[in-house]
């Protein structure tokens, strides 16, 4: 019995350890990831349909803080303007510095430079062009056009073609790229890279770093409660072990 209480106390010993090491490595993961997510991104609301089906009216998203010449076409960013209103809005970058924009080609597709862009993300009608009004614009260096999902409930570029800056808005107005929805948890998600854009010069930008901390967030979780789990349940499997009666073998003698 003393050998077997031995070898159950180094067992303990050596679970205690790995449960100290699980939750360690599991606050480590959680907070760090926690943090550098707080670091990186901001929640933002959304009070308008006009980046609908892609954000809903009243959602919350989580935003990257990045500088304005990070941004690439197709990007859904958050930005402020004086001429817009100067309060934060969302809207999908669909020209860069240099582009022209038109809309619509024969199909009734956007174009950038000419070459027609596919945008299945847009909330139309079946048959209906990619704009209800038809426009063409050039983008100056150092300038973005914007537009809404829902083109037909949406104030963008479109509506201020007739001011100074053409309907474009600085890069450095950009605050943050839009990488997921958090609220409400039906449309909880990430925000897929538009490949309509892919073929055009600069193509589209990487996907940030939500995921991979959204993961780290969870694992750390996990190794917490499990490594928190350990000795309790430990202790009382060796409980269990301990109240057993000792089995005995009868030796009979002829």
């Amino acid at each position: 019995m003393g050998g077997a209480r031995r070898d159950g106390d180094r067992r303990g010993g050596a679970g205690g350890r790995l449960s100290g090491i699980a939750v360690a490595v599991g606050c480590v993961l959680f907070l760090g990831g926690f943090v550098w997510a707080a670091v990186l991104y901001q929640p933002y609301a959304v009070p308008t349909n006009s980046m609908e089906p892609t954000v809903e009216r009243g959602s919350r998203v989580l935003a990257e803080r990045i500088d304005g010449d990070e941004v690439r076409r197709g990007d859904v960013v958050v930005f402020q303007d004086k001429a817009w209103g100067d309060l934060p809005m969302v809207k999908r970058v669909v020209g860069v510095g240099g582009d022209t924009v038109a809309c619509c080609d024969r199909d009734g597709r956007l174009t950038i430079n000419g070459t027609p862009v596919e945008e299945p993300y847009l909330r139309l009608g079946r048959g209906a062009p990619a704009s209800p009004t038809e426009f063409s614009a050039t983008v100056p260096d150092g300038k973005l056009f914007l537009l809404g999902d829902h083109r037909n409930d949406s104030l963008d570029s479109r509506e201020h073609l007739t001011d100074q800056s053409n309907g474009t808005v600085d890069r450095a107005a950009v605050e943050a790229r839009v990488d997921a929805t958090a609220w409400p948890l039906g449309s909880l998600g990430m925000l897929d890279r538009p490949s309509g854009f892919d073929p055009l010069p600069g193509g589209t930008s990487e996907p940030g770093p939500l995921r991979p901390l959204t993961l780290a967030v969870a694992a750390g979780a996990v190794l917490i409660l499990v490594g928190a789990a350990w000795t309790p349940v430990a202790r009382l499997l060796a409980r269990r072990r301990g109240g057993r009666p000792e089995r005995t073998t009868e030796v009979v003698g002829g």
